[in-house]
């Protein structure tokens, strides 16, 4: 855990943030959070953010994935969707999180798919499912994020998922 991710970017993505002074691979992660969890994006575009996370480290105290580990992910990946929709100019901040838990996980790597489900100018709606390595469906999650415009001080584009 806590190790450097490789996140590939399309071109016109990191030309975009470039031309900002900003290194959008290097900025890059799930967060403080998301990287004590394990937390790894495979994939990330506005059209389809795929991450894993480990179950180890992060279950209840029945030995099942915790359904607070499910929605981490969930709202790490509709943010990172959410925000490369949104381009530079603007921060994605989740305002609304739901998660439906179908089944168990004990161990192994849960996997999160976003996508798009509705991508406004000032909102963006994703929706996100977790699977297991077997392909079943653990947690099916819907995300919106405001997408507000950058202001002095707010620091890095990149700087507020979730």
């Amino acid at each position: 855990m806590g190790e450097q991710q490789h996140v590939t970017f399309p071109q016109e993505v990191i030309d975009e943030y470039a031309a900002l002074g900003v290194d959008l691979p290097a900025l890059f992660s799930a967060g403080h959070l998301g990287t004590r969890m394990g937390v790894q994006i495979v994939e990330a575009s506005a059209d389809r953010v795929v991450g894993t996370m480990p179950v180890e480290g992060n279950t209840q105290p029945y030995g099942l994935l915790h359904g607070g580990a499910s929605a981490v992910l969930a709202e790490t990946l509709g943010s990172v969707g959410s925000m490369l929709h949104a381009g530079s100019s603007k921060l994605a901040v989740g305002v609304d999180l739901n998660c439906t838990h179908h089944r168990g996980a004990r161990s192994g790597l849960v996997t999160g798919v976003a996508t798009p489900l509705h991508r406004g100018r000032s909102t963006a709606t994703y929706e996100i499912v977790i699977s297991d390595e077997e392909g079943r469906r653990v947690c099916s999650a819907r995300l919106t994020c405001l997408l507000r415009d950058v202001r002095p001080g707010d620091g890095a584009p990149v700087g507020a998922t979730g």
